[in-house]
Formats: C-alpha cells, structure tokens, sequence
C-alpha cells in the first residue's frame, strides 16, 4: 500500500509498503465504466477533499453537503463500514488501515465510481479524503473520463492534527485513531499527497484552506469557493 495472493491487477512494487501502500488480493485497477455511467458523471460538481487525518475535513464536508444539497462520500468511513465486516475483504482492508497504510487504488476508485452511480439526481458531490495518492487521481480521470470540478485541501500543521485525532479517538474509539497508527498515517499522507497536489495545481485546480481556525471560519471559506463554481 508479503503474503500470498490472487493477481487482480498490475504487481505492487515490491517495497511498496515503504510508501504508505499494501500488497493484497483487492483489486488494483477500478473497473470501467460503460458509456451511459460516463454520461451520468459529466454534468454534476465533483469536489475532491483531501487532507491529512484530523485536518478537519469530514466536519467541513458535511455542513457543506447540507448547505448545497451535495452527496458527501466519506471514503474514509466507507472502509471503516468494510472493515466491519465479517469478511475475507473486511480482515483485509481492516489490516491495511491498522498498519496506516493506504487500500490498494481498484478497490478505492470502485467504492468511489460506485457510490456516485448510486445517486443520479445529486447535483454535486464532496468526496471526502480522495485521491489519497497520484495513481488514484491519474485513474478516476482514465475510467471516468473527465476531472474533478476543483480540489479542495486541508492546509492543517502535523501538531494540530496529531492533537485532533487522539482526542477523536477517545471519544469515537476507533481502531486507526491510535496514537501508533496516527504517526504512519500521516507518514503516509506527505509521501503520497505532495505528487497529488503538484498534479492539480498544474490544472489550476487546488483550493487551499487554512484549516487551523475556527471551524465556523473554515466553513466560511470552503463556501466561497463552492460559489466560485456556481
């Protein structure tokens, strides 16, 4: 993000793992989509929210789903739901996430694609926490055929998010919230959203929020650029 496994797509590089990324049996390429789903995602809003655990980006994005009427995709508490489950994936996915490290790019993007078919009428959508890394991104574009509207990003210091996300954890008790965990996650998110951001801000489609203020402040600002696109 080994063990054995059943090839479902192009090999992980071998010292993947260092990076942030996992070797596994999910899939590494998303599915493609036929020609009338393509259609379906051309014409509504796609936000892209990304962040580093804690920035504060999953609160934002769901006052800003209310405000607008958007569909929010939380990706990262869809895997948590998946890790729940009872399941050769679910073990496998909960693995992944315990470690800090990031689920292999096919299974993300058909959680994605799959959630956003799943709402034809929805005038927008916040997916919340995608792309965590460049493959994700050079992906959705391959398979849906089309960028995001703009990319938002949580500008937030290691500090304060390390700060936020112990204390979440005491209270929402959950597993990738640990102190452990914490460290390799954001570990993780510098090594592979660096190239993410680099990729946007070439196509003129990063949105920098400050996201050390106060949440009201914060929404005030994710809001303006929401109507930039209006």
């Amino acid at each position: 993000m080994g063990q054995g496994r059943v090839e479902t797509g192009p090999l992980v590089p071998q010292h993947a793992d260092e990076m942030g990324l996992c070797e596994s049996t999910l899939p590494q390429m998303g599915r493609a989509l036929r020609p009338q789903e393509k259609d379906a995602l051309k014409s509504p809003l796609i936000i892209f929210v990304v962040g580093g655990p804690g920035c504060g980006k999953g609160t934002q994005c769901r006052n800003m789903a209310s405000k607008y009427g958007f569909c929010h995709v939380g990706l990262g508490q869809l895997l948590r739901e998946e890790a729940q489950r009872s399941t050769q994936r679910g073990r496998q996915i909960r693995d992944i996430m315990q470690q800090g490290l990031l689920v292999p790019t096919g299974f993300i993007l058909d959680m994605v694609n799959d959630n956003l078919l799943a709402h034809p009428k929805s005038r927008g959508f916040l997916i919340d926490g995608f792309p965590r890394e460049l493959e994700q991104a050079k992906e959705f574009e391959r398979i849906v055929g089309r960028d995001p509207s703009i990319v938002m990003v949580f500008d937030c210091s290691m500090e304060t998010m390390v700060r936020r996300v112990l204390q979440r954890g005491q209270v929402e008790h959950r597993a990738d919230d640990s102190e452990v965990t914490i460290h390799k996650r954001l570990e993780t998110h510098y090594t592979l959203c660096e190239p993410v951001l680099t990729f946007y801000q070439q196509k003129n489609l990063l949105r920098n929020i400050l996201a050390e203020e106060a949440p009201e402040i914060i929404f005030a600002k994710c809001c303006l650029v929401i109507e930039s696109l209006q």
